[in-house]
């Protein structure tokens, strides 16, 4: 499900996905705009396999430290991973402070609205885990694959396991 407000695209959802929707208007109505048609575009391109030449504009609704964690996120590179502690240190040091949690990252991430443009599924944990991804982790394995990422260091952890 996409939708979009005349600044960009405002969310991307996998059906039933955890927080799908979670701020759409309720009075929102179905239709086709410029900025969807772009992304459209765009998901074409990415789903053929192929690392998109643009990026369709977005429009990233939420709380400042949420902002700060997406911004970055929008940075990692196709077909590359970042850490949640690699995150929380460069938010640290944006900040000016010594540390900053990890699972506070993981929160932000696990609520990023826009799915796959906002590549939260090139996000794992420390050790290589893939874990932590709201369209479910069968959809990240899939997403990562997809973009050629090295999957030979990658697991998923088994439910109950401490990480």
């Amino acid at each position: 499900m996409l939708a979009a407000d005349k600044i960009g695209l405002t969310g991307l959802w996998f059906d039933g996905q955890k927080y799908d929707a979670a701020h759409l208007d309720p009075e929102h109505e179905e239709k086709d705009t410029p900025i969807l048609e772009q992304v459209k575009e765009w998901l074409t391109v990415y789903f053929s396999g192929m690392e998109p030449s643009f990026y369709p504009p977005v429009h990233l609704i939420g709380t400042p430290f949420q902002l700060s964690v997406w911004k970055i996120l929008q940075k990692i590179p196709y077909g590359q991973t970042v850490t949640y502690g690699e995150i929380a240190k460069e938010i640290a040091e944006l900040k000016g402070i010594s540390h900053m949690s990890a699972q506070a990252v993981g929160g932000a991430v696990g609520h990023n609205e826009i799915s796959i443009i906002v590549p939260c599924h090139r996000v794992v944990g420390t050790n290589g885990s893939l874990t932590g991804y709201a369209g479910g982790i069968d959809k990240k394995v899939r997403l990562l694959t997809l973009e050629n990422a090295d999957m030979r260091t990658f697991f998923i952890p088994k439910k109950g396991t401490a990480l």
